[in-house]
């Protein structure tokens, strides 16, 4: 009988990242047939023919011929502009025929990790002497060997507008697609063929060093933000008036901050608005009464405070607790493509963003990246006080790792990011030599309905996981359910419900 296996040498292989089912005779070592790598063994899948696999060989060699024709064919333009050229003049160079992908929207991805992800790309690519030349702070180009990514960062939501009306191949995003932005020239934004988590981000309150104040919950964040609040002295800091400091309304972080935080409130007029975060950071930092919110690699000199809501502890936004979305302000940024696209460069650099080398990149640039680590920091091994008795247990003998599980809003399908994450996590157990004998998977629902059925539910979505993972060839050795229990959220809202209904993941402690 033939055996099904999948490489999850991500980053590293196409058949891996293309998540190929790989089927070979029964006597043959299972192994990927492009990296060599030992397959995951998989059970129950269709199996698919020797033959389909040479085809979908000789398919990629086709298309790497195409490729480098493509790129050496193109008519190139020596036309560029000096920086501080305006945005219209920017946009002009950029489009001069020798662009292989354009990267609109984002100002958070755009300033910085945009072009980081683009350069390392195209190194990955062959290219050699390989620049990022900045037109203005909003217009980029990174360039080599006559091949060109424009990028062009003036705020979340031209990421849609511009892949409707066909400026570029690929939105930035440091907030999730609404409803009215997939357009029938995109498609479906929220299908996995098009949205894709490049990394995680939390949005960090910042005040100036010498505040006396540590802690804020989201209400008293959101009273201070609306001009409610307008004194330190009102908050437990020292009398004083607050100065607000904010993003400007085209950004993804102030859209962020004004859904998880402001609600139905509106930012109050007096609030400063900068288009940069770096330079939001710098005033707050200059101002003893200031407060402002930007995303974690901008920080600069500030102090970050830690933030609760209603029933949830305050957190301050580090590695795990960003990386789990405990953190209330944290985020996901996303890269989006056309439903429709059948672009094979839109595909190499999603691949090559959402890999290994990719993820590199996204640490190198301040944020938060998708690996999958098991967390030894002093923190994860202090369960808050009222946690329930067998999960202090866990945690006494356990070490948590960097990746939570959640849902599709109103359903009990993972959402596109668990997805790929299952198969981050396989490699990682993989890579540092963990059995199913030593994973953990500890579910939690919302406090919806009585606690009886949040115990039920809680336990079936970590099932739910733990199916999963076992179809990549790990048996998760303990699954359990803790209901209604240890909240990160306010469950008086749907989005903190939503964030609540979670799956934690550890790993027993190895003996030393």
């Amino acid at each position: 009988m033939d055996r099904t296996g999948r490489c999850v040498n991500f980053g590293s292989c196409t058949i891996a990242n293309q998540k190929q089912t790989i089927v070979m005779p029964q006597g043959l070592e299972l192994k990927c047939p492009e990296c060599g790598r030992a397959l995951v063994e998989v059970s129950g899948q269709k199996s698919s023919s020797v033959g389909s696999l040479l085809a979908f060989g000789v398919v990629v060699v086709l298309v790497g011929l195409g490729g480098a024709w493509y790129f050496m064919s193109r008519p190139t333009s020596g036309k560029s502009e000096s920086p501080g050229a305006q945005a219209g003049e920017a946009t002009a160079a950029v489009d001069s025929g020798n662009v292989m992908l354009r990267l609109h929207g984002s100002n958070t991805i755009g300033e910085e990790l945009g072009p980081a992800l683009a350069e390392a790309f195209l190194k990955k690519q062959g290219a050699q002497n390989v620049k990022i030349i900045r037109d203005s702070p909003e217009a980029i180009r990174v360039v080599g060997d006559g091949k060109t990514i424009a990028i062009e960062a003036r705020g979340s939501s031209t990421a849609f507008t511009d892949l409707a009306a066909g400026k570029c191949e690929i939105g930035m995003a440091s907030r999730p697609v609404k409803p009215e932005e997939s357009t029938s020239a995109t498609g479906d934004l929220t299908l996995p063929s098009a949205e894709h988590v490049v990394g995680l981000d939390g949005v960090a309150v910042i005040v100036n060093r010498n505040n006396s104040v540590d802690t804020l919950n989201k209400e008293q964040l959101a009273q201070i933000f609306a001009g409610v609040t307008t004194d330190w002295s009102a908050v437990g800091g020292k009398p004083g008036p607050i100065t607000l400091y904010a993003r400007d309304a085209k950004s993804g972080t102030f859209d962020t901050f004004r859904t998880l935080v402001l609600g139905a409130r509106n930012l109050f007029a007096s609030a400063k608005r900068f288009e940069n975060s770096a330079e939001l950071a710098s005033s707050v930092a200059a101002d003893p009464g200031g407060i402002g919110f930007v995303g974690l690699p901008y920080v600069g000199s500030t102090k970050v405070l830690a933030i609760s809501d209603k029933g949830s502890r305050a957190l301050t936004p580090n590695r795990l607790t960003v990386a789990t979305e405990d953190y209330l302000l944290s985020r996901r940024l996303f890269l989006y493509n056309s439903a429709n696209s059948t672009s094979q460069t839109v595909n190499r650099f999603v691949e090559f963003a959402l890999g290994r080398e990719g993820q590199d990149v996204v640490e190198k640039s301040g944020f938060i990246s998708q690996h999958v680590r098991v967390d030894r920091t002093e923190s994860a091994a202090a369960p808050p006080a009222e946690s329930p008795s067998d999960y202090k247990k866990i945690a006494e003998n356990a070490q948590r790792l960097t990746v939570d599980y959640r849902f599709k809003a109103g359903s009990s399908s993972l959402d596109n990011k668990a997805v790929v994450d299952l198969d981050r996590l396989v490699t990682t157990l993989s890579d540092l030599h963990y059995s199913g004998a030593d994973l953990i998977l500890l579910g939690f629902a919302d406090a919806t309905g009585d606690p009886a059925t949040n115990q039920r539910l809680s336990k079936e979505r970590a099932t739910s996981v733990a199916e999963q993972i076992a179809r990549r060839g790990v048996n998760p050795a303990t699954v359990i359910g803790f209901g209604q229990a240890m909240p990160i959220a306010d469950n008086g809202t749907e989005e903190g419900r939503q964030r609540n209904r979670r799956v934690e993941v550890w790993v027993k402690k190895k003996k030393s």
